[in-house]
């Protein structure tokens, strides 16, 4: 099987930040999926679940109120391994283009009272949410943003190198 391409992304030198993850194209219309990366993979501890939930429902929420951005928005929701969140938009544009929207998201979370959409009949988990604690990792990556606005590793992933046969055949790691 082919590996697929976020796994080809090195884990090992990747820090916080917005990258491209994918672009797919559906007939004349493109879709981007960003890596919104708030930790680095396996060197820091992964953000607790139930902050993680709270920051997807606020997020999401902001992002789908947002005039400029709502029309755009395909999803927003938290990676499998804990480390960030993955936002699918229409059309494409380089991560730079994204860091104020980002950056706006994640500051509107420290000004939130309450985690919108938490009732048994809106979320499957409504009990598993910490404003608190999301407050906490939201502050951390805006102060982490603002601290590395010109840093270009901020905006353009680490990629693996492969070995390549002069035949292309790639190996990889297992």
């Amino acid at each position: 099987m082919e590996l697929i391409q976020s796994f080809s992304v090195d884990h090992t030198r990747i820090v916080p930040g917005i990258f491209t993850s994918r672009v797919d194209h559906l007939g004349d219309q493109a879709a981007t999926t960003y890596d919104i990366r708030l930790k680095r993979p396996n060197r820091e501890p992964v953000i607790d679940v139930a902050a993680m939930h709270s920051l997807e429902h606020l997020i999401a929420t902001y992002l789908r109120n947002d005039p400029e951005w709502k029309d755009e928005v395909i999803y927003w929701g938290p990676m499998g391994c804990l480390t960030g969140f993955y936002l699918i938009l229409k059309g494409t544009r380089a991560p730079r283009e994204l860091y104020t929207l980002i950056h706006s998201a994640f500051r509107s979370v420290l000004d939130a009272q309450e985690v919108p959409g938490t009732t048994p009949a809106n979320c499957g988990h409504y009990l598993m949410h910490d404003l608190d604690m999301a407050k906490w990792y939201a502050r951390e990556f805006v102060e982490y943003l603002e601290a590395n606005a010109e840093n270009e590793a901020v905006f353009e992933y680490p990629k693996t190198e492969r070995l390549v046969t002069e035949q292309g055949q790639k190996f990889y790691d297992s």
